[in-house]
């Protein structure tokens, strides 16, 4: 178990980690974020936008089941939005360099910080 600061720090040991936050779904606003390379702000705000459309979906779609993560591929970035199961509301949102990082293990390590996080 974690607190949030120790948290988005063990994110950012993954190779190729750019920057991470953690965000509120409801407010679109960090409660903390860590590195460099986006800005912050913005993409907390936009990807609220991207779990809202998704969750509005399966909705609509009458899908019994959980976002586990959603994956946005670019050029030369990866981008993992990632729930918090014990905190409804909340996701971690990482920025990985596509060069430097292994996409499985970083999405494994965002699996273990994600359940070890206490707020």
């Amino acid at each position: 178990m974690a607190g949030l600061k120790e948290s988005m720090s063990e994110v950012m040991s993954v190779d190729g980690a750019m920057a991470v936050a953690v965000v509120d779904s409801n407010s679109g606003m960090m409660l903390g974020s860590e590195g460099t390379g986006v800005d912050l702000d913005v993409a907390a705000a936009g990807n609220t936008e991207v779990v809202r459309a998704k969750m509005k979906t399966m909705k609509a779609l009458k899908l019994n089941d959980e976002i586990e993560d959603i994956l946005i591929s670019l050029g030369r970035q990866y981008h993992i939005i990632r729930p918090v199961a014990s905190k409804p509301g909340l996701f971690f949102y990482v920025v990985l360099d596509r060069n430097k990082a292994n996409l499985a293990m970083a999405r494994r390590k965002v699996l273990d910080v994600e359940s070890g996080l206490v707020i």
